[in-house]
């Protein structure tokens, strides 16, 4: 238009006039100028993974009043500098300061909701029978063991027809396949995962008769799948998942089916296999497997120096977080029998529990120490590493009031960090170690204390975590798949960058806060101060 044109060439020629020094005095200063030593440690310290982090980051106050108090506080170190930035600035896309963690959670439920679809010819996926919640990121099947923490959250926003749903595609995977796989894919139809199952049952509020005796008929199958290595024992100590201790008690381990690399990290575990020269390589790959089905791949608590990958021998130890799982299995097993009527099967189970109990009892408790552990088979002994694992007895109510409270001790004194509570104690590179800290681990270990009366350290934990997640919220718009509790931060280590979504993370929180009554508008404010 005419107008406009001529408009345009007025400030053309204004801007011709204007001399260049006062052009180049209006160029705004670089994160690089406007805060020298601050920029420069931040960088240098490797705060954020990617140096384009922090450059991109919106200030809270002015660059002097933020220079004025680095000046004052002199942060020195990674943490510091990691907590100095929080309190200074914002991520570009951090969440909106009205949509409170529980507002976000919310509106992720229709986002991470998988209605079933058809499975074209030669794709990996599973085929589904409802609507189910994935973890997010990377993560686009169903998975068994995050999904019980996921309908934690679900069960606080009222969400009980998707809880349903999800037990129906669970009761539908084991009637088709003897068992839930680790995830809704074909390569992870030779293994399961932590059994969960039992423990989602009593999140449903339906209780029709006929769909009681589908869901038990199906936790049957389940506890057959887990101990169907009974019949092959033989001689041997071990078969699929059952080991025969010395005194002759069966217990649980994790194993594949399969002995040859993961197909989702093919090239990861010929590197391994590598690695592991002195061993034959499909033993290192049957351990690499059994380690995913336990839901900690990877960790110390599998590899036998306690550092190193190559070294991992997961078919050796007998997991008291598993054994714990399949207690529970057990009493839940009779409890439903009693309730419709089948004595015979109520009697059995309630038998198998007993001994269960009294095998872990025996081999997975430590009084010398005040705690549980796992147990290497071929050593013959308990292993030393100490982790949150080691919190399910309570989780499941197996453990007696005095090993229930010397946990706790053992807990308050070793596992709990400033931002929620420690996967290990040592630092291998490996995700399932320090410094990361994981919400099923947190939620385990909190209800757990608080079954035996320890409600101030539960809380604490609660709190810290809590914090944690929501001052990362704040400053990124996100939840995540992981943290780290020792700098309140992502997470990292692993074969993976941390993912977002985050399925279990999202339950998780929701479950806490309805708990305790966390305001997360509260928390907020003092992660932005």
């Amino acid at each position: 238009m005419p107008g406009k044109t001529l408009t345009k060439s007025l400030l053309t020629l204004a801007i011709g006039l204007i001399p260049a020094s006062a052009m180049l005095a209006q160029t705004p200063a670089s994160p690089q100028q406007l805060y020298g030593p601050l920029f420069e440690a931040v960088q240098l310290e490797r705060v954020f993974p990617d140096s384009k982090t922090f450059v991109d980051m919106i200030p809270r106050q002015s660059p002097a009043e933020i220079m004025a108090d680095y000046r004052s506080e002199h942060p020195a170190g990674r943490a510091a500098l990691s907590d100095f930035v929080a309190r200074h600035f914002t991520a570009p896309n951090a969440a909106h300061p009205h949509a409170t963690i529980r507002e976000h959670v919310r509106a992720l439920w229709p986002v991470l909701a998988h209605p079933p679809l058809a499975v074209p010819e030669g794709a990996s996926a599973l085929p589904l029978t409802a609507t189910s919640i994935v973890p997010g990121g990377r993560y686009q099947e169903f998975y068994y063991w995050d999904t019980y923490f996921t309908m934690l959250g679900l069960k606080a926003d009222g969400q009980q027809a998707l809880i349903d749903n999800m037990l129906a595609n669970f009761t539908s995977l084991i009637e088709r396949y003897g068992h839930i796989p680790n995830g809704t894919r074909t390569y992870y139809l030779s293994r399961s995962q932590p059994p969960y199952y039992a423990m989602m049952l009593d999140l449903s509020d339906n209780r029709d008769p006929a769909l009681a005796r589908q869901r038990l008929a199906a936790l049957r199958k389940e506890h057959d799948y887990w101990m169907a290595g009974a019949k092959c024992l033989g001689a041997a100590d071990a078969c699929q998942h059952v080991v025969r201790m010395r005194d002759g008690s069966l217990l649980n381990r994790y194993w594949d089916a399969s002995d040859t690399p993961r197909d989702e990290s093919y090239a990861e575990d010929r590197a391994t296999a590598v690695a592991a020269a002195v061993r034959p390589a499909g033993e290192v790959y049957r351990d690499l497997r059994a380690a995913a089905e336990s839901g900690w791949d990877f960790g110390s608590r599998w590899l036998a120096d306690g550092h190193t990958l190559s070294t991992i021998h997961t078919t050796d130890i007998v997991p008291v977080d598993l054994n714990s799982l399949m207690w529970n299995m057990e009493r839940s097993i009779a409890r439903r029998c009693a309730a419709l009527g089948d004595k015979v099967c109520a009697r059995d189970f309630t038998r198998r529990a007993e001994a269960r109990r009294i095998a872990i009892s025996k081999y997975l408790w430590l009084a010398g120490e005040g705690r549980f552990a796992d147990y290497d088979r071929k050593a013959g002994a308990p292993t030393p590493v100490i982790s949150a694992a080691l919190l399910e007895p309570l989780f499941v109510g197996l453990a007696m009031p005095d090993q229930a409270h010397r946990m706790a001790r053992l807990t308050e004194a070793k596992l709990v960090a400033p931002g929620g509570l420690r996967t290990s104690l040592v630092r291998t590179g490996q995700q399932w170690d320090a410094p990361n800290g994981w919400a099923p681990l947190q939620w385990v270990a909190i209800d757990g204390l608080e079954h035996y009366g320890e409600h101030k350290l539960a809380r604490d934990i609660a709190q810290r975590w809590f914090d944690n997640v929501a001052a990362f919220y704040v400053n990124s718009g996100r939840l995540i798949e992981k943290y780290d509790v020792e700098e309140r931060k992502a997470g990292g280590g692993g074969e993976y960058v941390v993912q977002d979504g985050f399925g279990w993370t999202n339950g998780v929180t929701a479950a806490l806060m309805d708990r305790y009554r966390f305001d997360d508008r509260a928390t907020a404010a003092r992660a932005s101060d």
